[in-house]
Order: structure tokens, then sequence, then C-alpha cells
């Protein structure tokens, strides 16, 4: 069947099935205008809405335009009823505004088959995103002068491309053009291990000189200062968008917050947040409200109720130093969803502050790997704050899973402790265990409908169905398999990261060599 003939039945069922829509000549009221009737006003395809049939609707014609929802506003409206003694009965009306009423509740809440028009270039981007391959003038590093790529990071505006090299740089690429912009040479004196850019023009870096920097893009011949307050290498860089702060995570096992309201050259104020031992990763939620926090030993930790401003003295809780217990004796490895083993922890507050940075602490559930250690080397957040995206290799180093895992809501396990978000593995697949000890950081796409993970010398798409449904409309009943969408092998060598582009059909992949690869859409 062709397109257009596949599009036109689809309008047909449509027509059909949405509540409201008749094969009857239309009132006065709601009558469409004479562009629609002749096909001019745009259409949408959608589905039936869920319990409705054929059977149970009225026909409508099969080359009519969909009815605007205004006119079906209006229809439904005291204006648009039927007058008493017309013939109408008030029962048939209150099933057509019931039907309307559940029809448009539908879409608003953002659930099942009818979602919100603006989600439904989903599937152009599906077919875009399914057509990766790399780009014909790819970014190509010497590996001789720069060394492994450890990081990449886009401009908000996606204008930047920014890349984390072993050897002390920091290279800068038009991603569109892939034309070199700007090599800053020498940007520490050892590995740069992550960028973060604070708004379009300002970003940070961080190295395992134990430093981190701030840079100018319209001045990138100097640095605009350098913070030292980290003891060991600096692997992590957020920043609450709210207050303000740049927030820095090592291998010191400290969170260290920075004031850049007042920065100068000679740095700016900063505090140490908090502390824990084996700390890997740590990342702030979108809206800021929360940070996770994971580590070597296999625990995640998430701080709930999150306020930068205060300091908290956590030290090294027994339980994180305590031998990981399985979480359930079945052996099955694709369990039902439950929630994660948790303990939540009421931190000490002197008197007069309020009751926040109330402390979870879990050890995520692992397929697989119930009845051994795991280290959560790459952790990430679902750019709708829906979910957390971990990466974690067993403590043999023989085995790597990508898993994923939905904030939950659950019930307090005391009585002075209030509800907590807990997390659930939803979804999760093996990787490819090539590249022993070095740390793979993958990401979601900016819809956050996929997830692109490295994979041995190339990359992987996956989604959490065949159709890139969005995470809160294709939750298992039982822990399920991440889809793979495409793989692409580009590189010579293990790919270490990845990055989608957040304003363009983009996505970027740096290995070990030092060669950044860009994929785009090809048809």
């Amino acid at each position: 069947m062709s397109s257009e003939h596949q599009s036109d039945s689809e309008d047909a069922d449509e027509s059909q099935d949405r509540p409201g829509s008749t094969g009857k000549k239309e009132d006065p009221v709601g009558r469409p205008t004479q562009s629609e009737v002749e096909g001019d006003a745009p259409q949408r395809v959608c589905a039936s809405p869920p319990g409705s049939s054929s059977e149970d609707q009225p026909q409508g014609s099969a080359g009519s335009s969909p009815p605007r929802l205004e006119d079906e506003e209006r229809r439904s409206s005291p204006s648009a009823a039927p007058q008493a003694g017309s013939g109408g009965s008030s029962g048939s009306e209150g099933y057509k505004g019931n039907s309307l009423f559940s029809w448009l509740q539908s879409r608003t809440i953002r659930r099942g088959l009818f979602v919100d028009p603006a989600r439904d270039n989903f599937r152009t981007m599906t077919s875009l995103y399914c057509s990766m391959n790399p780009a014909v003038e790819s970014v190509n590093l010497s590996s001789q002068t720069h060394g492994a790529v450890f990081n990449l990071e886009y401009s908000p505006d996606g204008s930047v491309l920014t890349v984390a090299c072993e050897q002390t740089e920091v290279l800068l690429f038009d991603p569109i053009s892939s034309r070199h912009i700007k090599t800053l040479t020498e940007a520490h004196e050892d590995c740069v291990n992550n960028i973060r850019f604070l708004d379009n023009r300002l970003f940070a870096t961080c190295s395992d000189d134990t430093t981190i920097a701030l840079w100018d893009l319209r001045k990138l011949n100097s640095k605009v200062c350098s913070l030292h307050g980290h003891a060991s290498w600096v692997k992590n860089i957020e920043y609450d968008t709210n207050t303000r702060l740049l927030v820095t995570s090592g291998f010191d096992g400290n969170v260290i917050t920075w004031d850049t309201n007042r920065f100068t050259e000679d740095g700016c104020p900063h505090k140490k947040f908090f502390h824990t031992r084996y700390l890997m990763r740590m990342r702030l939620t979108p809206d800021c409200s929360k940070m996770l926090i994971s580590t070597s030993s296999g625990y995640l930790l998430i701080l709930h109720d999150l306020d930068l401003t205060q300091s908290l003295e956590v030290g090294s809780y027994r339980m994180l130093r305590a031998r990981r217990t399985p979480l359930s004796s079945g052996q099955n490895p694709a369990p039902s969803v439950t929630p994660a083993s948790r303990t939540v922890i009421k931190l000490p507050f002197s008197s007069g502050l309020s009751p926040r940075n109330s402390l979870e602490v879990l050890t995520p559930e692992i397929p697989g790997e119930k009845d051994r250690g795991n280290c959560i080397t790459s952790l990430q957040l679902h750019p709708k704050g829906w979910a957390t995206l971990i990466r974690c290799s067993s403590n043999m180093d023989d085995q790597e899973w990508t898993c994923v895992y939905e904030f939950q809501e659950g019930a307090p396990t005391r009585p002075l402790v209030s509800p907590r978000c807990s997390l659930r593995l939803t979804h999760y697949i093996e990787e490819a265990n090539v590249g022993r000890g070095y740390i793979k950081e993958l990401c979601f796409s900016p819809d956050g409908r996929l997830i692109c993970s490295p994979y041995g010398y190339g990359v992987r798409l996956l989604a959490f169905d065949e159709r890139c449904s969005e995470l809160a409309d294709s939750l298992p009943v039982q822990t399920s398999c991440l889809r793979e969408i495409r793989s692409i092998y580009s590189h010579s060598d293990v790919v270490l990261t990845t990055k989608f582009s957040p304003t363009h059909c983009q996505l970027a992949s740096g290995c070990l060599s030092g060669r950044v690869a860009l994929y785009q859409p090809k048809f």
C-alpha cells in the first residue's frame, strides 16, 4: 500500500473513532469551514481511543477531514446541545460529553494512545535516529597528540561540541560543519575528565590535576579562573540553575559547591557539601531537587529535597562497608519489577534548619549479579527526571550491564521519615565486556526516548520498546530487556563516551585512540 493510501485509510479510521465525530451533516454551530472540507486543514493521524470500536460509534465518510478540537468543544458545550423536544435525549448527550471528556483527558495526562499533538513528532524522530550513519566529515584526532577521548559535551544551543582529552587538552568544534574552532592546549596539567556548560558561553572543565577551570567562549585565550579545593582527581561537574552553584565531585569522596555568583580571577567561594567513601559519579536531577551519587562498592545514594546551601558531614556509614545482600532468593534473571533494597536515613540537623537533604541508600538490583558485588561506573538522569540510567561492571570485571531505574514513590519505613522516592529496575541489557578498566559514558536523547551506549568499537541505540515510546508509556509488568534499534560500528578502538546534540538530530562518540565520530541521518 502506498503512503498516500495508508494516510487516507488512517484518517478515515480517526474520523470514525474520534468522539463527537459523526457521518451526519454538521450542526451550523460546529460546521467545518470550506477549506477544511476540501482538505486544506492539517490532518493528524491517530489511533482509536481505548475501548472504542467501529461497531459502537457512527461511521463517518472516509474522505472527510478530522473535526477540529474547537468544533468538538463547541458541540459538547451547552450552547451546542439539542433543546428539549428537539429529538435529542439527555442520556445520549451525557454519553457524548463523557466520551469527549475521556478523549481530551487522555491527551492531557500524556499517557496512552492519545497524546499531546506536540509529542506526535516522535515517529519522525524515530525514523531519523534509525537512519543514523557516520557523517562523511567526522572529526579525526591524532592519538599521539591528544590521547583518548574521555568526555563529549554540546553547548545548550548545539553550536559548539567540546572534547575532553586524555593529554591535558580541550578541543572545540562546530558540530554542523565539523570545522575545528579551537584547541585549548594545556587546559590542565593532567587528564581532562569532564566538561559542563553553565550557559551558552561559559563552561567548566575538571581534571586529574585536582582543579576545575572556567572558560568563556568569547575569550578562549585564557581561563576565566581556576578553582582549587579537591584533594584527588575531579571526575564530575554539575550546575544548579536555581542557586547558580557549581557542584563538583572527585575520588577524594568530596562533593564541593562553588559560588559562581562571586567568582574572580583568583577563584570563587566554596565549601564541602557532602563526603562519602568510594564515590564514583555524582548527578543532579533536571529540577535540581535530588542528588544521586554512585559508588565503586555498588551503592547508590540519593539526597532528597536538596538544599546545597547546607553542609553535610555524613562520614563513612557502616552499611556502606557491609557485604551486599541479594534482593531476592529467586534465580530468574528477569524478576518482577520491584523496588531496590533501600535504607532511609534522617540526617541530624541543628535547631532552626529545615528537614531537608535526607539520605536514601540503595543497592540497585543488577540482573545476574544478585550474589556478587558490582561497581556503578556511569550515572545519567532522564531529561524529564523520570528515571536514572547506570552502567555497572561486576567486581570480577567480567560482565557489564546497562540498567534503567524508574523513580518510584515509596512508603515511609519508620514514623519519623516522610515518603521518599526509591528506584525500581524496569529495563536492562548486557553490554560487550570490551576495554576493561575504562569507564564508558552513555546518554539519553534530548526527548528521553533513546539511549546511546558505547558497545565495543561502536555504539548502540536502545529504546524501551520497538516503537521508541516514552518511558511513562512503556513501563513493563516485569523487568524487560532494552530494545536495540540500531548498532553502528565506526571506530578502530573501544568507544568510551557518547553524546546526543540537544538541538540537532546528531550524535557524537569518542574512542580510546582519540577519534571522534559524528552520526547524522542518511537516506
